[in-house]
C-alpha cells in the first residue's frame, strides 16, 4: 500500500501497481501495459474513484506531478472510454502531462463492477458507470482488490448479481437514505461547522437538524451575502438534501382554485384529566370486552391515560388488540404471536459469522442498528448505563423487525419509534408487535421513494395556507416555504421535539384517530403558529428559522399544542366553504363527522361537508418550485392522491 499522495481531500484506498492492460489482453506485452495509482477520496460530501498513471520516473513527479484534485477533477470525461481505447504502447499524453487513460467519477455514478481472475492470476475490475460507460479493466498485480471493494462498500451497498456472480451491482439508495436520516438525527458535529463555514448554506440544508446556537454563533460576523442563494437554485438544493426527496407544485390540469375564505371564529378547548384505571375497568364487561369503543377513544383523545394504564390500552389503540376481543381471545392472540415473534428472532441468532460475510445487507442493518441503539435515549433511566437490559431488547426487537419486513429492513430513526414502546410495555413480545402496528402507519415515511414523507409536506403546506396565508408569504420570501423545517417531525412523529413522558401522551392521542384524519398535521400548525410572530417580528431568514425551529426541542408545550391543534380542526370543521382538498386531507369529505365538544367533551355532530371549487375573493399566492412568490391564484389537486404533484 502506497503511502497517501499529495491530493486535496481525504484518502480512503490507496494502491499502486494496478494496471491498465491497453494490447487487447497480451499480458505479455510489456509495452501494453500501463502502470497507475487506484485511490477512493473524500472530497466535502462526495466519494470518488479516481486512477492516475505513474511516472515512468519517479524523479518527474516533483513539479510535473499535478497535485490539484481540482484540476484532475476538471479534466476527466469518462464518456471518452465509450470508444475502444488505443491499443499502441503507451498512451498520448494530454498537454496538462495527464495521460488519457486517467479518469475520474463519482460513486453516484457506478452502476456495477465485474470482478475476474484469470491470466497470471491477478484478479481485474472493471467499472460500468450509470451511462453505459465502461471504463478499462484494472489490473491489480500486488493483490488487494478486495480492500478495495472493503472500502466501496462503506459508501455504497454492493449486491452480486442473480444474472452474473462475477458482477456486482450498485445499490445506493439505501445507504444513502441512511445518511440522509442520520444527518437529520444525529448530535451536532464539528465537521458540519467547517462545512458550514465554507457554504453555510448548502451545508445548513444536508444537515438541517444538526443547527445548534454553537454552530450558528461560529457564522456571526461573517458576510451576510454568502448565506443566500438565488431563488432558482432552491429545488436543487432541497432535493439533494434528502435523497428522493424531491417536491414539484407547478400547476397541472385538474386543480381547483382556492381563494381566502373565513374560516370562521377559533372555538376554546380544554382538556380533560387522563383517563384513570378505574374509568377503564368501568367499560370492560364480564369477558373482557370493551365496552362504547367510541366513547372511550374520546376520552384518550381529550385526556391521554395514566401511565398505569398505558400498558393495556396501547395494544387496542395501536390495533395489537381487537377492541371487540375477549380476555381469552387476548390471551391466546397472545400465545400464538409469542411463537410467531421467537421463530423470527431465531432466523438472525441462528446466522453464523461466515453466513453473514456472505449477507451484506444483514451487516448493514445490523451495524446501523447496534450504533442506534447505543445513542438512543440513553438519559433515561430505563436505557441508561453499560450493558442495559432495556437497550439488549431493543437490538433483538429491531433485529427481528428486519426478518418481519425484509425489503424495508431498518432504516435510522426507527429506533425512536420503538423505545417508547419497549419502556411502556416492559416486555420484547408486546413491544414487538405494538412497533409492528405502529410501523404499519408510519412505513411510508421510510421508504426509498419517501413518499409519504412528499406527501404530507405537500399536506402540510396546503393547511397552513388556509390558515395563514401571510405567514406562507414571508416562510417562501425567506426560502423556507417547502416547510422542510418540519421534515423531522413528521419523520418519527415528534419524537426529538418533545420531552420523553410528554411524547408518551400525544402519541396516544393521535393514536385515536380523532377528531380528523391527519391530526398530527394540525399539532405542525399549532406549533409554527406559537412560533409565527417571533419568526416574522425579528424577520428571521433562511438560516435563522433553520436554527429556531431546531431550538424548540424540548421546550414545546404538549398540552398547550394539543388544545391549540384540536381548536383548528373544531374550526376547520365550522367552516361550511372548506377547500375540497382541504376535506380530502382531513378526511371530512362525504362523512358525518363526530368531534368532542370544546367544553362539555360530549360528542357533536357537525353534518356533512360540502365544500366548493371556488370562492369569490382575493386569492392566495402560491409557492412556485423555485420558492418565490406567484400572486396568481393557489393551485390545489381536487384528487386526494397528492402523489400527482410528486413525480418520482
Amino acid at each position: 500500500m502506497a503511502a497517501a499522495g499529495v491530493v486535496s481531500g481525504k484518502v480512503i484506498y490507496e494502491q499502486e501497481g494496478v494496471y491498465i492492460h491497453s494490447s487487447c489482453g497480451k499480458t505479455n506485452d510489456q509495452d501494453g501495459l500501463i502502470s497507475g495509482i487506484l485511490r477512493v477520496l473524500e472530497k466535502d460530501s462526495s466519494s470518488v474513484v479516481e486512477w492516475t498513471q505513474a511516472p515512468k520516473e519517479r524523479a518527474l513527479r516533483g513539479s510535473e506531478h499535478l497535485n490539484s484534485y481540482e484540476a484532475e477533477w476538471d479534466m476527466v470525461n469518462t464518456v471518452s472510454f465509450k470508444k475502444k481505447p488505443h491499443t499502441s504502447g503507451d498512451a498520448p499524453s494530454h498537454r496538462n502531462g495527464k495521460s488519457k487513460w486517467s479518469f475520474l467519477f463519482s460513486l453516484t455514478d457506478l452502476k456495477s463492477i465485474k470482478q475476474n481472475k484469470e491470466g497470471m492470476g491477478w484478479s481485474y475490475l472493471v467499472f460500468c458507470l450509470k451511462d453505459d460507460v465502461v471504463l478499462p479493466a484494472l489490473h491489480f498485480h500486488q493483490g488487494d482488490s478486495k480492500l478495495l471493494i472493503d472500502s466501496l462498500e462503506k459508501y455504497v451497498v454492493l449486491c452480486e448479481s442473480s444474472q452474473d456472480k462475477r458482477t456486482l451491482l450498485v445499490n445506493c439508495q439505501n445507504k444513502s437514505l441512511s445518511q440522509s436520516f442520520e444527518n437529520l438525527l444525529d448530535e451536532p458535529a464539528y465537521g458540519l461547522i467547517q462545512k458550514i463555514k465554507k457554504d453555510p448554506y448548502t451545508a445548513t440544508m444536508v444537515g438541517f437538524s444538526k443547527v445548534t446556537n454553537y454552530i450558528f454563533d461560529s457564522l456571526r460576523g461573517s458576510d451576510s451575502s454568502t448565506h443566500q442563494r438565488p431563488p432558482s437554485e432552491m429545488a436543487d438544493f432541497l432535493s439533494d438534501a434528502i435523497p428522493g426527496l424531491k417536491i414539484n407544485q407547478q400547476e397541472e390540469p385538474g386543480f381547483e382554485v382556492i381563494t381566502r375564505i373565513d374560516l370562521g371564529e377559533r372555538p376554546v378547548v380544554q382538556r380533560r384529566e387522563p383517563v384513570s384505571l378505574e374509568e377503564w375497568t368501568k367499560n370492560i364487561d364480564s369477558e373482557g370486552r370493551i365496552l362504547n369503543v367510541d366513547n372511550m377513544k374520546q376520552m384518550i383523545f381529550r385526556g391521554g391515560l395514566s401511565h398505569a394504564l398505558r400498558k393495556q390500552a396501547w395494544k387496542f389503540l395501536l390495533g395489537y388488540f381487537p377492541w371487540d376481543s375477549t380476555k381469552e381471545e387476548r390471551t391466546q392472540l397472545q400465545k400464538q404471536k409469542t411463537d410467531e415473534y421467537f421463530r423470527m428472532k431465531l432466523q438472525w441468532k441462528s446466522v453464523s459469522e461466515e453466513q453473514e460475510k456472505r449477507n451484506s445487507r444483514l451487516r448493514d442493518y445490523r451495524s446501523l442498528i447496534e450504533k442506534d441503539v447505543n445513542r438512543t435515549d440513553r438519559t433515561n433511566k430505563f436505557y441508561e448505563g453499560q450493558d442495559n437490559p432495556g437497550l439488549i431488547l431493543l437490538h433483538d426487537i429491531l433485529m427481528t423487525y428486519c426478518m418481519y419486513d425484509f425489503d424495508l429492513g431498518y432504516v435510522q430513526g426507527m429506533s425512536d419509534l420503538l423505545s417508547p414502546l419497549l419502556y411502556v410495555m416492559e416486555n420484547e413480545v408486546d413491544a414487538f408487535w405494538c412497533f409492528a402496528s405502529y410501523m404499519d402507519q408510519m412505513h411510508q415515511n421510510f421508504e426509498e421513494q419517501m413518499q409519504g414523507m412528499k406527501t404530507q409536506l405537500i399536506q402540510l403546506s396546503t393547511l397552513l395556507r388556509l390558515l395563514d396565508s401571510g405567514f406562507c408569504s414571508y416562510l417562501e420570501s425567506q426560502d423556507s416555504g417547502y416547510l422542510y423545517f418540519c421534515f423531522r417531525w413528521l419523520l418519527i412523529r415528534f419524537k426529538r421535539e418533545f420531552s420523553f413522558l410528554d411524547i408518551l401522551r400525544l402519541w396516544e392521542v393521535i393514536w385515536t384517530e380523532l377528531p380528523c384524519k391527519n391530526f398530527h398535521l394540525l399539532l405542525c400548525c399549532a406549533i409554527l403558529e406559537s412560533e409565527k410572530q417571533q419568526i416574522m417580528e425579528k424577520h428571521y431568514g433562511f438560516n435563522e428559522i433553520l436554527k429556531h425551529i431546531n431550538e424548540l426541542s424540548m421546550k414545546i408545550d404538549v398540552e398547550d399544542t394539543l388544545c391549540k391543534a384540536e381548536a383548528i380542526s373544531l374550526q376547520m370543521v365550522k367552516c361550511k366553504e372548506l377547500p375540497q382538498a382541504v376535506c380530502e386531507i382531513l378526511g371530512l369529505q362525504d362523512s358525518e363527522v363526530t368531534t368532542p365538544d370544546s367544553d362539555t367533551g360530549e360528542d357533536e355532530n357537525f353534518g356533512m361537508m360540502h365544500p366548493t371549487s371556488a370562492f369569490q375573493s382575493n386569492t392566495l399566492p402560491t409557492l412556485t418550485a423555485s420558492g418565490s412568490r406567484d400572486d396568481s391564484p393557489t393551485q390545489i389537486p381536487v384528487s386526494s392522491d397528492v402523489s400527482r404533484l410528486t413525480p418520482a
